[in-house]
């Protein structure tokens, strides 16, 4: 072969395999986007597709009717930090010191572990445990929140120490939904770690904060974008009467708090609900709604003041199932089902394990999630496999714990007022009305073994 021809064909050699390369790149698919909503104090009886008959949320439901509704989707605890703690680390909350109890307002532990973080000014969720956001990142997303934190109030502890990329949030669980203040007038909202003010109800501020992003993130780059309202969580205000002054302690106590109608929670849900609906739009518009894992939930249930938790009995800061069994929905275009409804118990960290596995996250073996992979489950046809749930929440000298294995959920809660115990049905008795403690004394000792030694595992580590 002549020269001419010798480098004639090792241009087209180079060329091909030039062209290979483009091509092999250009057919990987790009990592899903994933948008995870999560509501506060939304009780399970008040959504119009988990049976509402006065609230109508067809925002909300059209993720259902587009994707997954799960039907025993518990959070991790009965109030706001613990099930936040499960889900940004994919691991029980009990492993972490402090974290069984939502923090107070200021910065409040509330019972002993957490008092003694207070005292230290290291009550919150140290960011060496955040698994989820690290790992994301990793993986080239660009992550953002905006909503609530309720995982430290203490510079050190704030969201951007975490790992995201920007952070708009509130601080701690109760603020004037438009002064953003909490009852003691201290201002709580912050972008990134500066005090900031915003003009606007914070339903609208988080929902347009997530549009803007949506509109201005590269097509090419994947994002994990966390909108954690904190709605409908009490104060109950009018979305479009803001009051001339902002709510304070001497005008906002806990019985204050505690008031509402069920005619403003209609309107504070369905404000919420529109807001999915232009986060919904917006990934439309912007051509990403097809590769985009869209779930929706609430961190806990609902208090007693004008929600709904039907069918089922307590709430929020319970362990019956009014307190932890709640809404939750995942929309995923060609790898979930479409109009499906599952029964497989579920966890909050269930989501973490899905949504690192569909970013191919990497795990850390120091850190090994307690979460399941469940919509990679479902995605792949599989059916559930049995396991065993379990919760403890603290709060002063109160303490409840519960286990689920299968249909059988037992009960424990001691107070000052003695301790009491319970064995439940679910499968024929999902409202805890009947009691089977003494009924079936095998059943009931199997799953307090199994307690003991979940107990033990979840110890605190030092490292």
């Amino acid at each position: 072969m002549n020269l001419i021809k010798l480098f004639a064909v090792t241009l087209l050699f180079c060329g091909v395999t030039f062209l290979c390369a483009e091509s092999t790149a250009a057919d990987q698919p790009r990592k899903p986007d994933v948008v995870l909503i999560v509501a506060d104090n939304l009780g399970h009886g008040d959504l119009s597709c988990y049976g509402c008959p006065d609230i109508s949320t067809p925002n909300i439901d059209r993720i259902a009717a587009q994707g997954v509704r799960f039907t025993n989707f518990y959070s991790n605890g009965p109030e706001c930090s613990p099930t936040r703690t499960a889900l940004l680390t994919g691991r029980y909350q009990q492993r972490i010191p402090g974290l069984e109890c939502a923090l107070g307002t200021g910065n409040v532990g509330r019972y002993d572990d957490a008092i003694a973080l207070a005292e230290q000014h290291n009550l919150g969720l140290p960011p060496k445990e955040n698994i989820l956001i690290p790992a994301l990142n990793d993986q080239g997303y660009k992550t953002v929140g905006l909503g609530k934190w309720h995982l430290g109030y203490e510079k050190h502890l704030l969201p951007p120490h975490h790992g995201f990329d920007y952070f708009l949030a509130v601080l701690g669980g109760t603020m004037d939904y438009f002064y953003h203040n909490e009852p003691t007038g201290e201002h709580v909202l912050y972008e990134n770690l500066k005090q900031v003010r915003r003009d606007g109800y914070l339903t609208d501020l988080i929902t347009d904060g997530g549009v803007r992003f949506l509109k201005e993130q590269p097509a090419d780059e994947p994002i994990f974008l966390y909108l954690p309202y904190n709605a409908p969580s009490a104060p109950f205000q009018h979305p479009d009467h803001k009051p001339d002054q902002p709510k304070v302690a001497k005008k906002w106590d806990a019985k204050d708090w505690q008031k509402g109608d069920r005619a403003t929670l209609k309107l504070i849900i369905q404000r919420l609900d529109e807001g999915v609906g232009k986060i919904m739009q917006t990934l439309e518009e912007t051509r990403r709604a097809d590769n985009t894992l869209l779930i929706f939930c609430s961190d806990n249930g609902a208090y007693p003041i004008a929600a709904s938790n039907a069918p089922f009995r307590g709430h929020a800061s319970e362990l019956f199932e009014g307190g932890i069994h709640v809404a939750c929905m995942a929309r995923w275009p060609g790898r979930l089902p479409v109009g499906q409804t599952d029964g497989r118990p579920m966890l909050t960290f269930d989501l973490t394990a899905s949504i690192m596995s569909a970013a191919g996250c990497k795990l850390r073996k120091d850190r090994p999630l307690d979460g399941t992979d469940v919509l990679g489950q479902i995605a792949a046809n599989k059916p559930a496999k049995p396991r065993t749930l379990f919760w403890r929440a603290r709060r002063a000298d109160r303490t409840w714990k519960a286990v689920r294995d299968g249909n059988l959920k037992y009960v424990w809660r001691k107070d000052d007022g003695g301790l009491d115990e319970y064995l439940f049905d679910l499968a024929i008795d999902p409202a805890e009305s009947n009691n089977l403690l003494a009924s079936r004394p095998d059943e009931a000792a199997s799953i307090k073994a199994q307690l003991a030694d979940w107990e033990a595992d979840v110890r605190p580590s030092t490292k």
